[in-house]
């Protein structure tokens, strides 16, 4: 059976799109359009950060209570709480949760210093076999030496990765374990997620029987998610990137993150919902 057409994904402003959702039980493709291409993933990518930093706490070569200081790095802003807060050092565990959860910048930087760009290059070299991988840490101005984007993903590499996490496929099961449990309190729900109608903010139980784990990401003229849904239906695993020329006002914008929520919509019909209890 073809997949279906899904919602009407726009080309404005040049807009490239690279979409897939899978049905983990059967492995029925619900939508595809362009999975193997290759484009900027803006902080999706930071999940091969998640997991290598997983795989070090379970084979023990990082100690889950190890203090990191933020002033080893350079200071770096947009999104994350850390650069708020007053205190300068925090464990492993609280910085990956700061990367699941609000995408932090600053403690991505730091966990980077301690296991190594090469190292999370790597790893994704071996669950991303279309390409995917984390170029660079986050800066707030590139240079002409420096990588030009953060990352790159394509929605096959994504979906696959999502998929092996929810089987317990990645590394092992305690490391798929650890990576859903840090993503699972990712508060963006601006675009697929958005379709699933949850509390960005509290959905770490099922809601009406649906549960989602997800990374997201965000740029000037960029929008990525990738993830798993669970719902009384069935599991999903999805993955919708998008790249398109910004202008002034960035009317595509609107547009992309309409397509994204119609795809988060039509996520929300594959995996089902349950009546709330009276």
């Amino acid at each position: 059976m073809p997949p279906a057409p899904g919602p009407s994904l726009p080309s404005t402003s040049g807009a490239r799109w690279s979409v897939a959702m899978v049905g983990t039980r059967d492995g029925a493709v619900l939508v595809e359009h362009g999975p193997d291409l290759l484009l900027p993933s803006a902080s999706v990518a930071k999940v091969f950060l998640l997991v290598e930093v997983a795989a070090r706490l379970v084979d023990g070569r990082l100690d889950p209570a190890l203090l990191l200081d933020r002033r080893a790095v350079a200071p770096v802003a947009d999104s994350g709480l850390w650069r708020h807060l007053a205190t300068d050092a925090l464990p492993v565990l609280d910085l990956a949760v700061l990367v699941g959860s609000v995408s932090d910048n600053l403690a991505t930087n730091v966990l980077l210093d301690a296991v190594g760009l090469e190292a999370v290059r790597a790893r994704a070299a071996t669950l991303a076999p279309g390409g995917s991988t984390l170029h660079d840490r986050v800066r707030d101005e590139r240079g002409a030496g420096d990588p030009a984007l953060l990352g790159e993903a394509c929605a096959r590499d994504l979906v696959d990765l999502f998929a092996g996490l929810g089987a317990g496929r990645v590394v092992g099961p305690q490391v798929s374990a650890l990576v859903l449990h840090w993503v699972a309190a990712n508060t963006d729900h601006s675009q697929v997620s958005r379709g699933l109608l949850l509390d960005p903010l509290a959905h770490d139980v099922p809601d009406h029987g649906v549960s989602v784990w997800s990374k997201t990401g965000t740029d000037a003229g960029v929008r990525a998610e990738a993830g798993l849904a669970r719902g009384p239906r069935g599991s999903v695993a999805f993955a919708a990137l998008c790249a398109w020329e910004p202008g002034v006002d960035d009317a595509a914008r609107g547009e992309v993150l309409g397509a994204m929520a119609g795809l988060g919509t039509l996520l929300r019909g594959a995996v089902g919902t349950r009546p709330a209890r009276r």
